[in-house]
C-alpha cells in the first residue's frame, strides 16, 4: 500500500465512551460493539455519551433541539469549543423504538442498523452534515467507506 493510500493511523486518538441504557438492552450492542464503530469513524481523540433512549424521551429531545414532534432515530449534541486538547466531546442519542422499527422495514439486522447510526452520530460531531446536497454526499460516502472497514455492507443500497 502506498503512503498516499494508507489508513489514517487511529492508534494516537482516545475514546472515552459512556453508554446509557434507558431501556432494555435487549438486542442492542455491547459497549466493546459501540467502541469499535465509533474508533473507525473518529479522526482524533473524544469523550462521548451514547444513550439509548425510548420513543417518549426520543420525541421529547427531537421536539426540544429541532422543532420536529416525532422520535427520531438519532440525534447528536456536539459541544461547541471541543475538549481538553481539542478533543471531540459530545452525545449520540439513539432511540432504540425507532432503530428497530426502521431496520425491520428496511430488511436489515439491527447491529448493522445502529452500527450505522452511530458512525452517522459521530461524524456529526465532527462537523460533517447533509444539509446541502454536496456536504450530504461527502458524509455518506465517508460512511459508506467506514462500514464497510467495519465489514457492513452499505446501509444506502436499495434506497432512491
Amino acid at each position: 500500500m502506498s503512503a498516499s493510500r494508507a489508513k489514517p493511523e487511529r492508534s494516537a486518538a482516545r475514546l472515552e465512551l459512556t453508554v446509557q441504557m434507558a431501556v432494555s438492552a435487549t438486542g442492542l450492542p455491547t459497549r466493546a460493539q459501540l467502541r469499535r464503530w465509533l474508533a473507525a469513524a473518529l479522526a482524533r481523540s473524544a469523550a462521548i455519551t451514547v444513550r439509548f433512549v425510548g420513543a417518549v424521551e426520543g420525541r421529547a429531545l427531537n421536539r426540544a433541539y429541532r422543532d420536529r414532534d416525532y422520535a427520531t432515530n438519532v440525534l447528536s449534541f456536539g459541544y461547541d469549543g471541543g475538549g481538553r486538547d481539542g478533543r471531540i466531546e459530545g452525545d449520540i442519542v439513539l432511540c432504540a423504538p425507532v432503530l428497530r422499527r426502521e431496520a425491520r422495514a428496511q430488511g436489515k439486522a439491527l447491529e448493522a442498523h445502529v452500527a450505522h447510526l452511530t458512525v452517522h452520530g459521530a461524524l456529526h460531531l465532527q462537523g460533517y452534515d447533509h444539509q446541502q446536497a454536496r456536504a450530504a454526499a461527502r458524509m455518506e460516502a465517508l460512511e459508506k467507506r467506514i462500514l464497510a472497514e467495519l465489514g457492513f455492507a452499505d446501509p444506502y443500497a436499495g434506497e432512491t
